[in-house]
């Protein structure tokens, strides 16, 4: 039988030159062959050719640069959107309180970067009460819920490397008061990781093939094959709500944001802050012959990106922040088509095993990874739009180490007090230097509604450190 099994996979691997894959095979036993058989057998082969036979062919990010435009866009303050603020807010909110909306949370990484060696939602960012990043976004689909009286189902795409842990989390929280039935927790696909020189597949370990997560345009097709596309359109869901899980800022299924991707009658609607430099280390959403692409930072010319209109602003100013809405039946649609969306490659180092049985960590990029991008998604839809938002209300992603200058945990903290600052300003409460603020979603999901709650309780500063979680409570 091991006889049998270790022909069959040489003559598949040799048809790819790739029967490197079993040179440890002697020194295996039963149930690491069968494990490293199960990996084989999972991989797509004449894909996986053709992406490194092709890898300097995948994308082309100078020739859509060349001809780059800004994208037409809802302004913030701005009067001549087509589409009413208020217009957009009454449709988004039609929209909620009809069951019509799910939302997905990309939420495959670790904290890697951030010394922190779990799952990043599982990191404590909130500056007052150390809520994790799960903690705060599952408590604003809550208050949706609540608000709304219909559950909005939270579909959660994990990757290999922080699925069990995740879901662990999940249970021992009890979802943060979210119905079981209403947390869908499912697993982004992952694909080989090749030698940079000769695309040769690496070995993790002498059992075990080195696969990387396919980047989280993978959701496409995770959300067909675990069955959450079939869910959700049995459950009435037309629209999806995506984002990052390390942007605590981020407004889930804000009513304006969808109701002008619901009136635009658009199938992809992705939210954009205004570049302060051409340099900005984001993507830049861009229209390219009547269709909206985004181009990354490091792949955007200078030139281009230093592009200035006649009133001196940048030209390409749209920076993508990951949060997007997408019509479910467009999602389904794609998911059907394989080649939908391009992949990318990224040049890294890799650790990996040599034949010798040696684990080599590399000084230098020494791999491809292959990996795919939802916002690939904008060029195939109709009608996809852009949405301004707010920066400094809207985006604050958590990316590096304590200390860095930005997008550390002090600075995310900071912004996240910041912005809940300005709500207690607004409402006309005093805020000494120095004080920390955060508010839960379950006290107040908007400024406006805070401004009510503070009323009613008569707050006329804030001296000390102060976190609103429930009704008529402050906690310092």
């Amino acid at each position: 039988m091991t006889n049998n099994l270790y022909q069959s996979l040489l003559e598949k691997l040799t048809a790819f030159h790739q029967e490197q894959i079993l040179i440890h095979w002697n020194s295996l036993d039963e149930p690491q062959r069968m494990q490293l058989a199960e990996q084989i057998n999972a991989i797509d082969f004449p894909q996986l050719t053709r992406l490194y036979q092709n890898r300097d062919r995948l994308f082309d990010a100078a020739a859509l640069a060349e001809r780059a435009k800004e994208p037409p866009a809802f302004r913030l303050e701005c009067d001549g959107n087509a589409i009413s603020r208020q217009d957009a807010i009454q449709a988004g909110k039609d929209a909620l309180a009809s069951g019509q909306v799910a939302v997905l949370v990309v939420a495959g990484g670790q904290g890697t970067r951030l010394g922190f060696e779990h799952p990043k939602g599982m990191f404590p960012i909130a500056p007052v009460s150390g809520a994790t990043l799960f903690q705060i976004h599952f408590e604003k689909v809550l208050a949706r819920n609540r608000q709304y009286g219909k559950p909005i189902p939270l579909c959660v795409m994990t990757s290999p490397a922080t699925h069990e842990e995740t879901v662990k989390y999940f249970a021992e929280n009890q979802r943060f008061g979210l119905a079981e039935s209403d947390v869908i927790v499912f697993c982004q696909g992952t694909i080989p990781t090749v030698s940079l020189d000769d695309g040769k597949i690496l070995l993790a370990a002498p059992d075990k093939i080195a696969l990387s997560p396919d980047g989280h345009g993978g959701a496409i097709t995770a959300l067909k094959k675990n069955g959450v596309l079939e869910k959700l359109s049995a459950c009435g869901v037309r629209r999806l709500f995506y984002f990052q899980v390390d942007n605590p800022l981020v407004d889930i299924a804000n009513e304006e944001f969808l109701g002008y991707h619901i009136l635009a009658e658009s199938e992809l609607t992705s939210q954009a802050i205004r570049k302060q430099n051409p340099q900005d280390r984001v993507g830049n959403i861009v229209s390219v012959d009547g269709r909206l692409h985004v181009i990354e930072y490091s792949d955007l010319p200078d030139e281009v990106a230093e592009r200035r209109k006649p009133d001196g602003s940048l030209e390409i100013w749209a920076g993508s922040i990951a949060v997007h809405v997408i019509n479910l039946d467009f999602l389904q649609r794609q998911a059907e088509n394989a080649a939908a969306t391009p992949f990318h490659v990224a040049k890294k180092k890799v650790s990996y095993v040599d034949a010798r049985g040696n684990l080599v960590k590399p000084s230098e990029p020494n791999a491809i990874k292959f990996e795919r991008f939802i916002f690939d998604l904008l060029p195939l839809a109709q009608n996809a739009a852009v949405v301004e938002v707010d920066s400094s209300r809207h985006f604050a992603p958590l990316k590096n180490a304590s200390g860095s200058p930005t997008d550390s945990p002090e600075t995310v903290r900071k912004q996240i007090s910041d912005y809940f600052i300005e709500w207690l300003t607004k409402s006309g409460v005093t805020v000494v230097p120095d004080v920390k603020v955060e508010i839960s979603p379950l006290f107040a999901n908007s400024a406006e509604t805070f401004a009510e709650k503070v009323l009613q309780n008569g707050i006329a500063a804030m001296t000390k450190d102060a976190y609103f979680r429930t009704k008529d409570d402050l906690v310092s």
